[in-house]
Parts: C-alpha cells; sequence; structure tokens
C-alpha cells in the first residue's frame, strides 16, 4: 500500500467520514447536557476547533444557530461548503482556538474530541478557556472532553475506527509512542487506510498532545474564575451516569458553566 507522510486535517472528506459517522451518540449527549446543565435556553451554539463541521450541520439541521473556527483552511472549506449545500449560511471561519470571539454571545460551546491538548502551552489553554467564557453568555455551558494522563500510566495506548460510506472506506490507526510528563509531551502517530474502488493508500501522521493530569487541569480551571464546573462524564457519554475524577481516570468531559 502506498503510504502519504501528510496533515489529516488536510484531507476533509475522509476525516470526516472517519469521526463523522458516529455523530449520534455525542449530538443526544450534547442536547442533554444543554438541558440538564445549562442556566439559559441553549439556541446559539459555537465550536471551537470545529473541523469539518461533523457535528455543527447535525445542530444546524436541529434548528440551532450555529458557528464555529478551525485553523484548517480546507476543513472550513469543507465545512462551510456543506452548510450552503443544505442552505445554512458559511458560519464557519479560519482561526484560532485560543483566540476567538463569536459576533455574538453563544448559549453553549463544544469541543469533544481531544482538540484542546493541540494547544501546546498553558498559556495558550488559558487563553482558550478565557476566550470560551468571554464568548459564553450568563449560564452559558462549554462541554470540553479530552483524555487525562493517569497517575499509573496510560491503560490505553492505542486506538482504531473504521468508517463505511457507499464505495469508500476509511480505517485509522491511532497509537501513543511516547509520554514525557516532565515536558507535558505525548508524541502521536495516526494512519488512515483509504480504500475506494479504484486505489488504496495510507495517509500518515505524527503530532504532538499537551498532557494533563486532573490535578493539572483543574489548577488550569482555578485561572478562569469565570466557567465553574459543573459536572463530568466519560466517553460513554450517559447523562445519567456522571462520574468523579480520581488519579487514574483518563476520558473525561467537562462541563464548564458560565457564571
Amino acid at each position: 500500500m502506498k503510504v502519504i507522510k501528510a496533515n489529516l486535517y488536510d484531507y476533509p472528506k475522509y476525516y470526516d467520514l472517519l469521526f463523522g459517522s458516529d455523530w449520534k451518540a455525542e449530538f443526544d449527549f450534547l442536547r442533554a447536557c444543554f438541558e440538564k446543565h445549562a442556566g439559559r435556553t441553549v439556541r446559539r451554539l459555537f465550536e471551537p476547533a470545529c473541523g469539518t463541521g461533523r457535528l455543527l450541520i447535525k445542530f444546524a439541521q436541529a434548528g440551532y444557530e450555529v458557528s464555529g473556527n478551525d485553523l484548517n483552511a480546507g476543513a472550513i472549506a469543507y465545512c462551510n461548503a456543506r452548510f450552503v449545500r443544505y442552505g445554512f449560511p458559511p458560519n464557519a471561519l479560519i482561526g484560532d482556538m485560543a483566540d476567538f470571539r463569536p459576533r455574538r454571545k453563544v448559549d453553549a460551546a463544544f469541543n469533544t474530541i481531544n482538540s484542546f491538548r493541540h494547544l501546546a502551552s498553558e498559556q495558550a489553554a488559558r487563553r482558550h478557556l478565557q476566550c470560551a467564557a468571554a464568548a459564553l453568555a450568563k449560564g452559558g455551558l462549554y462541554v470540553l472532553g479530552f483524555h487525562l494522563t493517569p497517575r499509573g500510566g496510560q491503560t490505553c495506548d492505542e486506538e482504531s475506527w473504521s468508517a463505511r460510506r457507499g464505495h469508500l472506506a476509511v480505517n485509522s490507526r491511532m497509537r501513543s509512542i511516547k509520554v514525557d510528563r516532565r515536558r507535558r509531551r505525548e508524541d502521536v502517530t495516526m494512519t488512515l487506510d483509504v480504500y475506494t474502488p479504484t486505489q488504496q493508500f495510507r495517509l500518515a501522521d505524527k503530532f504532538t498532545f499537551r498532557t494533563y493530569t486532573a490535578d493539572q487541569f483543574r489548577r488550569l480551571l482555578d485561572c478562569v474564575p469565570d466557567l465553574e464546573l459543573v459536572e463530568t462524564y466519560d466517553f460513554a457519554y450517559d447523562i445519567m451516569e456522571p462520574i468523579r475524577i480520581g488519579a487514574e481516570t483518563e476520558d473525561v468531559v467537562y462541563l464548564l458553566r458560565k457564571k
């Protein structure tokens, strides 16, 4: 199989198929969070690092006013083309998730699949949370999901997914190859094996996540007093089963509310 070293975000069609195929569990969970935990009616949404807009389009179709941003121009073009195709305004902009300000305050925001950990420094992470707080109206909710680094070491260092649409199939594999707790870096490789009727090839990428223990994220959150932690869940996305975070917890969805 031919291997292409690439930025996976530059291939939005394949990325969207892979991560957009299992949208409903997140969508239903987010709506349940808005209903249960927001201090206001949720009508207007913003997604920092929205990528291809796999969830934004579903919320637009459900009657919400949506917008988002992402640094990848190809992903934004893909997202906006889909908005227009379904009759919605092209409300996704090229922008940094550590420096954003929606045109109007929003009732809720979300970032659910580890994108937050692409922010490489404490300063950038703090600015991100400050931007989220400033973007929310009072009582608004920010749903932030990512992997913590447990005290005893990761119990899972490899994940894989598969998705198919018509004659297009994509298999993915993500591996954690090195965790440096002192420098708070996790080096990760990810491959997408793409199958079409006429070709097969592999896209290969390598990137670095910032690591967080539960205590490290708690200290970061303490630096943004406008946000209060109201509940935590895991990636099972069960609104009836909140979790308590311990030293060994890995998958967490933080529900943060604007004071």
